[in-house]
């Protein structure tokens, strides 16, 4: 049975239920039918005083190219939690349409570890990502009016780009301004996916409507001949922009198939974005519930890299405990097995790949949190596998615990429900991995050697340009968002041995003000992701009933 046929058999609670039990009130949403609403922000002023639940960080060891299923993890451990009686709330993403349309499917969990609405949820939602599309796309819109009108701002170089929530290659640099009207001027331009864009980053890093409005205005959308700096403010359209985004600033509630409650609010990619959803949606769960659980993007080198350094010093919060997601799939992956063949029986290349996901244990270590691995265990799995797996990680002193979520819902999350539990009251010693006084070359070199595990940085002539740049401008004290493959620790996605030497080539450097950081872009990582050979497009349809098929 699919994902999308299991999320339809099961009965699912009316939202207002759901929202009145976490005791949220009547009129503090805004009902989107029956099974999902938005929760107006006037809700975290009532219940500030309220003491933080335990927040637990699910991140993972490097990927496949089809992921190792945290959401999945993510809901299960939720759902466990409920399940021995602790007040759980889910914090997750909103999935983007570039990869459900692409190679890696929806977002909304598997089998009985599912968010729903799935259908919903994967496409249109509550049109938050078209809002953020329609914002950003405003901005470009008013700097080449501002042009077309006479350029009394002096622009000489426009840095801000168009965006749209799709995979398109083509779309990554363009040529615009080609009609047959004089006046305009045409220029070089180009497109991000929408959840890399810097509106993205802003909705999800924003504290209330007041602080993404300064933020837009913060962002910097140019620059005059002399290297002055040129802001959205400077085009008064902070306003209209904030107007754009006035409902997608409201976290979205729905439910887990067993009626956890879930906020699924923003969706900024991990290996480009920084990869957590919002601090609204978070900062409102740790009031609302017991155990907050949400998720970083990718591997505990990206995401969770980038929850801890860049999130978290906005949140004024720090994971009581984090949940490292590994697979027997992706450990023979980082073995040296092809893709095609890591669902075979393979204990050497199992073992192999162990270098990777002690790697990970080592980055959460570093920051002084408290980590426990949960194996996401498939129906392919090997018993041998599976026990040689947890021999070695109860061996090397870390604790672990293999989860079925996906077959068996909360029910197979209960052991890891309770360790977790444990875990979270143990002390911890929190460490930033660098300082934002350190200048930007320090922070990109720290990450690099201590995260990523590289012999140093090779900085190209436009990084360094840029860097100079940036610090001359007075910015260089925001934190670093890397921009990185994710399938390796290096730059490179095919160098899959933890134990090869190498250097982390650095090609540019951008700064996104109203993010409030610093994107570092590595290797060939691409802003604008492309479509695979064999796209999930090609197999998601609807029947003459109205029926979505194909969609996982």
């Amino acid at each position: 049975m699919t994902d999308i046929e299991i999320a339809r058999k099961v009965k699912l609670k009316k939202i207002g239920l759901i929202a009145k039990n976490l005791g949220i009130k009547k009129d503090e949403i805004n009902l989107y039918g029956d099974y999902k609403c938005k929760v107006d922000n006037k809700v975290y002023d009532r219940i500030k005083e309220n003491q933080n639940g335990k927040l637990i960080l699910v991140s993972a060891i490097s990927p496949t190219p089809l992921g190792e299923g945290k959401t999945t993890m993510s809901i299960a451990i939720a759902d466990g939690l409920r399940k021995i009686g602790k007040k759980s709330i889910l914090a997750l993403r909103e999935p983007s349409l570039g990869p459900v349309f692409g190679i890696k499917g929806g977002a909304t969990g598997g089998g009985m570890a599912q968010v729903a609405p799935m259908e919903d949820i994967n496409l249109h939602f509550t049109g938050d990502i078209h809002a953020i599309t329609a914002a950003n796309n405003l901005l470009s819109s008013m700097i080449d009016n501002h042009i077309y009108f006479g350029n009394q701002l002096c622009f000489d170089k426009v840095v801000w780009k168009r965006c749209l929530d799709l995979n398109d290659r083509q779309l990554r640099v363009v040529n615009t301004g080609l009609s047959d009207d004089d006046r305009i001027v045409s220029r070089i331009d180009g497109f991000d996916i929408s959840v890399a864009s810097e509106i993205m980053a802003i909705l999800c890093l924003s504290t209330d409507i007041v602080d993404l409005k300064r933020r837009i205005g913060n962002i910097i959308v140019g620059y005059k001949k002399n290297g002055e700096a040129i802001f959205a403010r400077d085009l008064k359209a902070e306003g209209s922009m904030a107007v754009l985004l006035k409902d997608a600033i409201k976290p979205n509630l729905v439910q887990t198939l067993e009626h956890t409650p879930a906020f699924i609010h923003g969706g900024p990619f991990a290996n480009i974005a920084h990869g957590c959803n919002s601090i609204i949606a978070t900062r409102m769960a740790l009031k609302l519930g017991d155990y907050v659980i949400t998720e970083a993007g990718f591997g505990a080198d990206l995401g969770c890299e980038k929850f801890l350094d860049i999130k978290c010093r906005k949140l004024g919060v720090i994971p009581d405990c984090v949940v490292l997601v590994a697979t027997v799939k992706a450990l023979k992956y980082h073995g040296g097995v092809g893709k095609e063949h890591i669902f075979e029986k393979n204990l050497e290349a199992l073992a192999l790949g162990m270098d990777n996901l002690l790697k990970h244990v080592n980055n959460i270590k570093k920051f002084g949190l408290n980590v426990i691995v949960a194996i996401n265990k498939y129906d392919k799995d090997s018993d041998e596998e599976l026990s040689y797996l947890e021999e070695f990680l109860l061996s090397n002193g870390i604790s672990t615990s293999v989860v079925s979520g996906w077959s068996s819902g909360g029910e197979g999350a209960i052991d890891i429900a309770n360790k977790i539990v444990n875990l979270s009251n143990n002390k911890k010693t929190f460490n930033y991995m660098y300082n934002l006084e350190d200048n930007i070359k320090e922070k990109i070199t720290k990450i690099a050697k201590n995260i990523y595990y590289a012999q140093g940085v090779v900085f190209s002539d436009t990084a360094l340009k840029e860097i100079k740049h940036i610090e001359k401008i007075g910015f260089a004290n925001l934190p670093i968002c890397f921009a990185k493959t994710q399938y390796s620790f290096s730059d490179d996605p095919k160098l899959l041995d933890c134990r090869a030497k190498y250097n982390i080539k650095v090609r540019n450097v951008e700064i996104k003000n109203g993010a409030e950081f610093i994107v570092v872009l590595t290797g060939k990582i691409m802003t604008m992701p492309g479509l695979p050979k064999e796209p999930c497009a090609e197999k998601i349809d609807i029947d003459s009933e109205g029926n979505i098929l194909g969609l996982s």
